[in-house]
């Protein structure tokens, strides 16, 4: 909870926006908007001074403070100049930079640490407009550059730590409405985003370079504000929401870990992807896309001179209820690599004689179903006092499934139903009952590999044989191909008609 609301104090510090023509606010409504935005996430906002100097208002000795748990950050800023421009909008300009600190009480073993951050956005260009019921801010500015100043603490916090992140090019707006709950609406665009890396381990001296870069970034955000943000389990209960999501046109990274061993080196580039994510007292979603990824690591403990990894395609999506009902809520989880080819080198030290068949490889998983929920998972109270499950598993839908490698491709689909009452029968597990259909081709080839390289000995190869005898059946006219009906059914289970249970 502590990090959602530093986020959103950084936020704030970087406000922006706005750009219309029929509008007509004061500069006192923007700061009023301000600190009522602010007040929503249960903020405190402190000045040293509000006044007006001609069509000017200007803030002085700005603090705006976020606190759970112990915890604490604190975001500052010297001036805001708030410009009434005359024709309904108000300029905004700032301090250059502003102040972050965090402090975090003692936990375990870990020492209370205070972490001192620099948040500077030369440049940056502000124009608010609209109406007090309905604020935009439109921002423009050639770069943001948040830097960690240090961190003050106990022995395991390195010394020379250093890390950057540089934003260029941003632009967009944010759209803020509503009176004691809040709309907010945001879309921005950045050329790329730099981030750097550094410091030491001060348990083994061991070192640490990173440089990440992404370029072409887009984001936008919709989110609704009630009640108590700091609670936010009855935050999502009085209706509040929030979406958002990033687009990215590349990225890359570029690491040195340097240890007794030497250098260790890993690279990596991929073409573009995007991140969303989804709140509301419904459902958590959270998915994200690469494409074309390619890994490079070398020197160190590596036993080659380089091992190189690369896909086509990496996804990933979850859908989640997130507050207890007496009926049955939709849940989704979808994983996919695909393509993925590894270095001959690997390969070498799994099959030296080139037995197998080096072909891309894929593992892909899409389900979906239903879950009831006995736990408010956003109830911070109720889940460290839970025992046992959440909630109760009702349906799953298998609606694709694949593994693919060295020249097997395993595919299969299916529903099933589970009875909560019978916990017994299936040892613990609540009764199912439908069907999962599975085929594989080259899986009798991969094993007969297998067999010959010695990776699996003779004895086990004839018990993994006898119990795929069991659970799958020859395809006539298709060679080494085999399918599996497994069907549960008034409380037996059966495997291509025949009863095992």
């Amino acid at each position: 909870m502590t990090k959602w609301k530093f986020m959103c104090s950084t936020a704030f510090v970087a406000l922006v926006a706005g750009n219309a023509a029929l509008a007509d606010v004061t500069p006192e409504q923007v700061w009023e908007n301000w600190k009522s935005l602010s007040g929503s996430y249960g903020q405190t906002l402190t000045t040293t001074s509000e006044a007006r100097e001609g069509d000017a208002l200007v803030v002085k000795g700005i603090a705006v403070t976020s606190a759970q748990d112990g915890a604490e950050a604190v975001v500052s800023m010297d001036q805001l100049t708030l410009t009434d421009k005359g024709d309904g909008t108000v300029e905004m300009t700032m301090s250059d930079g502003s102040k972050v600190t965090i402090k975090t009480p003692a936990s375990g073993e870990m020492a209370e640490t205070t972490t001192h951050v620099s948040v500077l956005n030369p440049g940056m260009s502000v124009l608010v407009s609209g109406s007090p019921e309905e604020m935009r801010y439109d921002f423009t500015g050639p770069s943001v550059t948040i830097k960690l100043d240090g961190i003050e603490g106990g022995k395991d916090v390195p010394p020379d730590m250093k890390a950057e992140a540089v934003l260029t090019g941003l632009k967009g707006n944010y759209l803020v409405a509503g009176g004691d709950s809040k709309a907010l609406s945001s879309n921005a665009t950045l050329d790329g985003a730099a981030i750097t890396i550094a410091g030491s381990n001060p348990e083994d001296g061991s070192k640490i370079n990173a440089v990440v870069n992404v370029a072409g970034i887009t984001a936008m955000s919709n989110s609704a504000i009630l009640g108590d943000m700091a609670n936010i389990a009855a935050a999502l209960k009085a209706g509040a929401r929030m979406d958002g999501s990033v687009a990215y046109q590349s990225a890359s990274f570029d690491m040195t870990v340097t240890d007794q061993s030497g250098e260790t080196k890993a690279q990596g580039t991929n073409a573009g992807g995007d991140l969303t994510f989804a709140l509301d007292a419904a459902k958590l979603a959270y998915g994200g896309t690469a494409k074309d990824a390619n890994f490079t690591i070398s020197g160190g403990q590596i036993p080659f001179p380089q091992v190189n990894l690369a896909y086509k395609e990496g996804a990933f999506n979850l859908v989640a209820p997130v507050s207890k009902s007496d009926t049955p809520a939709d849940f989704a989880f979808m994983m996919k690599l695909a393509d993925l080819t590894i270095s001959d080198e690997i390969w070498g030290m799994i099959d030296p004689t080139a037995q197998l068949p080096r072909d891309p490889m894929t593992v892909h998983l899409d389900t979906k179903g239903t879950v009831k929920l006995t736990t408010d998972l956003m109830d911070e109270a109720a889940m460290a006092a839970l025992q046992g499950a959440p909630g109760e598993l009702q349906s799953l839908n298998i609606n694709a499934l694949q593994v693919k490698l060295a020249g097997a491709d395993v595919t299969g689909a299916g529903a099933l139903t589970f009875d909560n009452t019978d916990m017994t029968t299936f040892g613990g597990a609540p009764a199912p009952t439908g069907t999962v259909n599975l085929k594989a081709v080259g899986l009798n080839g991969l094993l007969d590999k297998l067999m010959a390289m010695g990776l699996v000995p003779e004895d086990q190869m004839m018990g993994a044989r006898m119990m795929l005898g069991m659970f799958a059946k020859v395809v006539e006219g298709e060679p080494d191909t085999m399918t599996s009906n497994i069907e549960f059914k008034d409380k037996h289970f059966f495997v291509n008609g025949m009863q095992l249970q």
